[in-house]
């Protein structure tokens, strides 16, 4: 069966989809060719993209370069429940381990805003399969890559995603045979022919509003409040660790109860937290800053792994201090992926930034504090309006101009000398953890892994404007900044990467 769609002047949609689906262009008009309406469901789909046009010049792309990636569409369920038709690309990604060709099972769902945002995606093991977690999957078989963290149409696309994909597993191979477990990644499927296309995959558990405040003390204490009258929690579980300084409050917390706290001692008690919230910081009588710094990434190495082993798919939200070095050893030390490991960074410095434009300066526009949180911090302004309904779909820093760099300076003076006292940092921690809970996609400037955004090379953590969901933080910030500012991320990056280094995690 053949038909033809005048009402639609589009350029080549997909040459070919699967062995029975065709769709070509003749005479500038698109006919569909085959037994089932599946191609017409796939043209419908892709035509609702907000980005249509460009949406299928990218899948051109991606059919030349891998021709037998089949695109379908399907229904995607995200973790708060809601349901989306969207297009998805399935296939096998042929990769080369330790001298051997392997087909990787791959599933990639398009969000309806792409190529603009990343996809999701996903392993597709088969029954003989088991996943192996590791920094670049997770054990429900999500991909996480440096490309996804700094999304950037058009400098980053799906075939240069693949492109990654393939050196990462090259490296570290995602899937193992069932009968050789984790001990053998050798002993993989080669050939993957009988995939299964059709019906829904539940990809994700459904929320469950549980966080755990590892660290007691005045900001522990603060954390706990503050997320309790957020109201988004289940449960809240607060452990006191016993190497802490930021010791008090457990105590009395078990004396006056408070409904839906627990109070533990265990770290075993965090299991099946969806935010991880650590505020422990220990003891020291070193003299020097790399000595205090030191203590406290020994008292990590008693409490980040246990962590990441009770809370595999958690968002672990840092504030121990220095917070960018202690979220950076924290996501060596867990080995979850960096869009799941983030610090309290600048947020509450980009908030009180905000609020001084909005209320003393009459400008209603996003701005946020980026860099180091202890210093060589720079200010820049969004080009979008906080109302602005493209506020979180498309976030970029604008570029410096006469006109705002006056604006943040006085905006800058009006917020000095306010301190971080620990309420002041336990409401910025109850926001970020909010955030999570919710999945709001709301823009934080929070501690992120920073490599390969704005040319940044080494391998810091430092504070970025993140649009954080469900699944930490989701895509950073397109960059435009001057000379000075980028100077002054430079040197931070210096010095962040120079202190690492000294350290013994």
């Amino acid at each position: 069966m053949f038909e033809a769609i005048n009402k639609w002047d589009l350029k080549l949609f997909c040459s070919r989809l699967t062995d029975q689906m065709v769709i070509f262009l003749h005479d500038r008009r698109l006919f569909i060719a085959s037994d089932n309406t599946q191609p017409l469901l796939l043209f419908l789909c892709v035509h609702q993209y907000k980005f249509h046009d460009v949406a299928i010049e990218e899948l051109e792309k991606i059919h030349r370069v891998y021709p037998d990636m089949q695109l379908l569409n399907g229904t995607y369920t995200f973790t708060d429940g809601t349901q989306k038709d969207l297009l998805k690309l399935i296939g096998n990604l042929p990769v080369t381990y330790d001298g051997q060709s392997y087909n990787f099972p791959i599933l990639l769902w398009l969000l309806d805003s792409f190529p603009f945002t990343p996809p999701i995606c996903l392993l597709r093991p088969t029954p003989a399969m088991v996943i192996r977690e590791g920094r670049h999957v997770d054990a429900r078989g999500r991909i996480y890559l440096p490309m996804l963290h700094n999304w950037d149409h058009p400098k980053t696309n799906v075939v240069a995603l693949l492109k990654e994909m393939s050196t990462k597993f090259q490296q570290e191979a995602p899937l193992s045979s069932k009968a050789s477990g984790d001990e053998d990644p050798h002993k993989l499927l080669a050939s993957i022919s009988s995939l299964q296309k059709e019906g829904g995959v539940r990809h994700h558990d459904q929320p469950h509003h549980k966080v755990s405040v590892i660290g007691g003390g005045d900001l522990g204490m603060a954390t706990v409040m503050s997320i309790l009258a957020k109201g988004m929690v289940d449960k809240l579980v607060f452990i006191d660790v016993a190497e802490s300084s930021t010791k008090g409050g457990s105590g009395d917390l078990e004396i006056f109860r408070l409904p839906k706290v627990e109070v533990s001692k265990d770290l075993s008690a965090s299991a099946g937290s969806a935010v991880v919230v650590v505020t422990a910081n220990a003891w020291s009588n070193e003299q020097s800053y790399e000595g205090v710094v030191q203590t406290n990434v020994d008292m990590y190495r008693g409490i980040i792994p246990a962590l990441a082993r009770h809370c595999p798919h958690a968002v672990m939200l840092i504030a121990s201090h220095p917070v960018d070095i202690m979220t950076h050893v924290a996501w060596r030390q867990s080995g979850l992926p960096p869009t799941h490991v983030i610090g309290a960074g600048c947020n509450l410095d980009s908030e009180r930034l905000c609020q001084a434009l909005d209320i003393n300066l009459n400008v209603h526009k996003q701005a946020w504090i980026l860099g180091e949180q202890t210093g060589g911090k720079v200010a820049v302004m969004s080009n979008v309006g906080t109302s602005s309904s493209q506020a979180s779909q498309r976030v970029q820093i604008a570029p410096s101009s006469s006109a705002s760099k006056p604006l943040l300076e006085r905006a800058l003076d009006l917020t000095k000398n306010r301190g971080q006292r620990s309420w002041s940092v336990g409401l910025s921690l109850a926001d970020i953890t909010h955030t999570v809970l919710t999945g709001r996609h709301k823009v934080h400037s929070i501690s992120t892994l920073a490599q390969g955004w704005g040319g940044v090379v080494s391998e810091v953590f430092l504070s970025l404007p993140c649009l954080l969901g469900a699944n930490g933080s989701m895509r950073l910030a397109e960059t435009t900044l001057g000379q000075e500012d980028r100077s002054a991320l430079e040197t931070s990056v210096t010095s962040l990467s120079d202190l690492m280094t000294k350290l013994r995690l």
